[in-house]
């Protein structure tokens, strides 16, 4: 039986599977060179302090270039962009591999996120069209433990790959990944309905790059050039006010980037910022726990990878429960559950010193990463059942924007404390402080998870989608 007007295809767990393993073949290099900075800076004899940017530019592209492609989703269909981006993937892939410099490699990994941010945006209106009610949840379960999950795994086994067998290897082993995710999804994906009245809101995207890019740049790059640098002030100021220009130029647009009336809607606006500020702890304690494994217990790189490996897994581990658990408490008390017992691991983080033990070490991991996959599927769910069906590419990007601004501002803010802290109290407690700052990012994420929309509900003005192609 096929699709009929808001009938579920039956297929559309084979579609799942084809949208997961796209996302990750490309996701999973985003950071997977975050361990091989000084090597490849050696190489191209350059400073470390430019090859970071192999990794914070991609971040800051995949940040501010989502709205663009989500709306473009919205607008063409979001198979379309999907399969593009696919593409895209694979020559960046093949262009990282052979670069020649610092900048070249910096330059198409950077390329190279722009065509993973239009994965996700598209990945996620897929998703929430194809899926309904509690099984959407279950679903945006599984996409949010790739999403969120491929970069983690990219710098867990990152280092070990590049030690065998160079970091070149790794773009040219993605690019087969990548090409058997694109035959899979244009065999499989369905045709999903095109929004295309109007004209395309140009100077709204361009507004909203020119607002976060700066405040992005200066959240990155504060604690290395100093808070009060020009370069730092100057972004502080551009962004804010290009995002009020955003704001007045989306009040008189016919068809705007991001309807702001969604803004007022509190299982859409309640859901971002929750993710938003969950995200930055939960990564900014990603960022913080191999240091202090490293500078304070003594860990290797390998035996502070597998230690790590407890985060992700239990992350997966949860999200495929996140469902039941809705079905039983609820969207907004799973949410808030998985928020809150962020909270704890982040509190039991604060407690890691040289006396630790192992087991005490995996267990506090495992409990950010249950909560991490508790919370996601709901707070996605909340996105989409807050939004028009027309809308769900620019919802799907607006999400992924706040999560990589709250990433940034995490990373940015427990590192800050962490080192400010450093003088005072010394080496071991400066990251007690460093955690103890997530605590109260993710006690936020507590608070805002409460007021997130149910995950029973369909999108507004649920419209029908394409008749998927099997699978042969």
């Amino acid at each position: 039986m096929g699709a009929g007007v808001g009938a579920p295809p039956d297929n559309r767990w084979r579609i799942l599977a084809a949208v997961l393993y796209g996302l990750f073949s490309v996701n999973v290099t985003i950071t997977i060179l975050a361990v091989s900075i000084h090597r490849i800076a050696t190489e191209f004899d350059t400073t470390d302090a430019t090859m970071t940017w192999v990794i914070t530019a991609p971040m800051l592209a995949f940040g501010v270039v989502g709205p663009l492609v989500g709306k473009l989703g919205d607008r063409i269909g979001h198979r379309r962009i999907y399969l593009w981006g696919l593409v895209g993937a694979i020559v960046m892939a093949g262009a990282s591999a052979a670069a020649w410099s610092a900048g070249s490699l910096i330059a198409f990994r950077t390329l190279g996120a722009i065509e993973a941010a239009a994965t996700g945006p598209a990945s996620f209106a897929l998703i929430s069209r194809i899926f309904a009610g509690h099984e959407r949840v279950r679903a945006l379960g599984y996409w949010a433990m790739v999403a969120a999950g491929a970069p983690v795994i990219g710098v867990v086994v990152g280092g070990p790959l590049v030690e065998t067998f160079g970091w070149r290897a790794l773009f040219i082993g993605q690019i087969p990944l990548v090409l058997v995710a694109l035959v899979f999804a244009y065999r499989l994906f369905p045709e999903t309905p095109k929004n295309v009245a109007g004209r395309f809101d140009l100077a709204g995207a361009v507004l909203i790059a020119l607002g976060v890019t700066p405040l992005l740049f200066a959240l990155n790059e504060g604690p290395r050039l100093g808070w009060g640098s020009p370069a730092v002030l100057v972004c502080f100021v551009l962004g804010p006010l290009a995002l009020w220009a955003f704001v007045r130029v989306e009040r008189a647009a016919e068809h705007p980037l991001l309807p702001l009336h969604y803004l007022r809607r509190p299982g859409f606006t309640s859901a971002i910022t929750t993710q938003a500020a969950l995200n930055g702890a939960y990564m900014g304690s990603f960022i913080l726990t191999p240091l202090l494994l490293q500078n304070v217990l003594d860990f290797s790189e390998t035996k502070t990878g597998l230690v790590s490996v407890a985060r992700p897994l239990a992350f997966s581990l949860a999200g495929l429960l996140a469902g039941a658990f809705v079905l039983r408490l609820g969207s907004r008390r799973t949410a808030a559950a998985g928020c809150a017992a962020v909270v704890v691991a982040l509190a039991w983080m604060a407690t890691l010193g040289s006396g630790s033990s192992v087991p005490s070490i995996v267990g506090a991991l495992a409990l950010a990463g249950v909560g991490m996959g508790l919370a996601v599927p709901p707070l996605a769910a909340s996105v989409t059942v807050s939004v028009d069906s027309s809308d769900l590419g620019i919802a799907g990007a607006a999400q992924q924007m706040m999560i990589q601004v709250g990433v940034v501002f995490g990373i940015t803010v427990m590192q800050s404390v962490q080192q400010d802290r450093l003088p005072v109290v010394g080496l071991e407690s400066s990251y007690h402080w460093g955690y103890a700052a997530g605590v109260v990012m993710a006690a936020i994420a507590v608070v805002t998870a409460t007021r997130i929309a149910s995950a029973s509900s369909g999108p507004r003005n649920q419209e029908p989608i394409g008749e998927p192609v099997p699978i042969m």
